[in-house]
């Protein structure tokens, strides 16, 4: 029996999911080879001004973009920012707000748990980094007549699209940080962004700096983090 290439759900059409499966052994051996893969990943500190073609970036924000989100409502802009300029005004707001964190707002306690990753108030790859990608979340879209429409899940929907887009940078054989000054409000000032976009995370994209080197840190065995019910 032939299978419809589409149909019709409450009026509105689907179409027929394609699917590759893949026998047991291959699905073990794929799900490894991308764990192995993602296991590299690191958070970089230290980047090359080496460019990054405009069109990569493009491409790592439509992969962003195919996560689900709350009703597809895809609450999110990515802001892709190589002028020069623009990099240093973020730099300098950033560092504003980190020196008031680091002074007053971070605890103790925070700043020692940080120690292993040798970070401070000073971002000096938010100007060296050939592109900075500002995701912001849209706390609700606006109307062709300038009204409210809802948006749902959005803090769960940008959170899904940023994973992958780091997990898109990384495959692309690039680095990122996921860098949150807080407040971040500077962010939708310098960059223009109407009122209903918070900026969510700031990610530089980039080649690592020659040579870089990261803390030697370990991640949680599988023990830890799961619990299985079979």
């Amino acid at each position: 029996m032939a299978t419809e290439s589409h149909i019709s759900v409450n009026g509105h059409t689907h179409v027929l999911y394609k699917t590759n499966a893949l026998s047991q052994v291959e699905l073990v051996q794929q799900s490894l080879d991308f764990y192995e893969h993602l296991d590299e990943r690191r958070s970089v500190r230290e980047y090359a001004d080496t460019p990054v073609p405009k069109e990569v970036i493009e491409t790592l924000i439509k992969t962003a973009s195919t996560a689900p989100s709350g009703a597809h409502k895809q609450p999110w802009t990515f802001c892709a920012v190589s002028n020069a300029a623009l990099k240093t005004k973020i730099r300098e707001a950033a560092e504003a707000e980190e020196k008031v964190s680091y002074e007053s707002r971070m605890s103790e306690r925070w700043k020692k748990d940080l120690e292993p990753m040798g970070t401070n108030m000073y971002k000096p790859f938010l100007e060296i980094a050939p592109w900075l990608i500002i995701v912001f979340k849209k706390v609700h879209d606006i109307g062709e007549n300038g009204e409210k429409v809802n948006n749902y899940y959005v803090n769960e929907s940008v959170g899904i699209a940023s994973g992958m887009l780091i997990t898109a940078i990384h495959n692309a054989g690039l680095v990122t940080l996921t860098h949150t000054p807080s407040p971040m409000n500077f962010l939708a000032k310098l960059l223009n962004r109407p009122s209903n976009e918070r900026a969510f995370l700031l990610l530089p994209v980039g080649y690592p700096k020659t040579p870089t080197y990261v803390p030697d840190i370990k991640r949680k065995p599988i023990e830890a983090i799961s619990e299985f019910y079979e």
